[in-house]
């Protein structure tokens, strides 16, 4: 009887060898402020927070705060917060890190150049009404007679004339006109300023003249260095123009329900108003 051909045993396929946990999609969660991660009354709601805390435990994404808030405009909401990130501030003049209350980066507006750009502005559009944001993490904004704040939760301090305005150094200038509105207003700006400032609109009755060349965008890149997170991995949310160069620097661009149509069209997607918490919206989905 002819013996019998054992049957092979087949070789165990190899064990992969343990791998890494891919990285996740989104690492860095940029958001604007008023309008955006602000509700109407200047509050963080609760389902935003939350969102913002699932963010960081489900996938370790880092919270980034990209407002055109000065340093001192926004201390307090970083307490509320429990904030020890890094921030831009100022229209991305100024890199602030929460936890050490250190001011890594501050980029200031040349004064006689501000000063010019406004008599400039004034040639075409006629008076116009400003204000300062003062340089440092103590700096106060100065208002000249006529100029009425947008927000008035903010501080700030009335002068009795546009010198005073440039006593110390400052990093933008808020212009506003009693008649034109802020898209009229903007575009005679960016006609008449040139390459003295960089012109942008931040919010409702918000134009501002900042350090030309320094943008949201800017300030959104040097944070993103320091953290070692590249723009394909970032997921930014806004609401007005001056947020389109913090857009152009991100993976993924959200605009809120209530946002500017300019920056509606630049955006991936739209979300829900910041009166209902769209950001939270959004990251419930991308992180939950």
């Amino acid at each position: 009887m002819p013996t019998p051909t054992p049957t092979p045993i087949p070789s165990p396929s190899p064990v992969p060898p343990a791998c890494a946990p891919a990285p996740p999609a989104y690492a860095l969660v940029a958001t604007d402020l008023d309008g955006t991660l602000l509700r109407p009354d200047d509050t963080v709601g609760t389902r935003s927070r939350a969102a913002l805390a699932l963010a960081a435990a489900a996938a370790g994404a880092r919270h980034l705060i990209v407002t055109g808030r000065p340093v001192p405009g926004v201390r307090a909401l970083l307490a509320d917060l429990a904030y020890t990130g890094l921030v831009v501030c100022g229209q991305g003049t100024q890199l602030y890190d929460a936890d050490s209350a250190r001011l890594l980066r501050s980029v200031t507006l040349d004064r006689e150049a501000a000063d010019t750009a406004l008599g400039k502005l004034e040639a075409e559009v006629g008076a116009v009404f400003a204000a300062v944001d003062q340089d440092g993490p103590d700096g106060v904004t100065l208002i000249e007679r006529g100029y009425r704040m947008p927000n008035p939760t903010l501080p700030a301090l009335r002068v009795d004339s546009r010198d005073a305005l440039w006593e110390r150094p400052v990093i933008k200038v808020l212009v506003r006109h009693p008649e034109l509105g802020d898209d009229a207003l903007a575009a005679a700006a960016r006609g008449a300023v040139g390459d003295l400032a960089n012109v942008t609109m931040a919010g409702p009755g918000t134009v501002e003249l900042a350090p030309y060349g320094v943008d949201k965008g800017t300030g959104i890149a040097a944070a993103a260095e320091l953290l070692g997170i590249g723009p394909e991995r970032t997921v930014a949310f806004g609401d007005m123009p001056n947020d389109l160069p913090m857009f152009r620097r991100s993976g993924h661009r959200v605009a809120m329900g209530n946002a500017h149509p300019e920056l509606r069209a630049a955006a991936d997607e739209v979300t829900a108003t910041n009166a209902e918490d769209g950001v939270a919206v959004v990251l419930e989905r991308l992180f939950g």
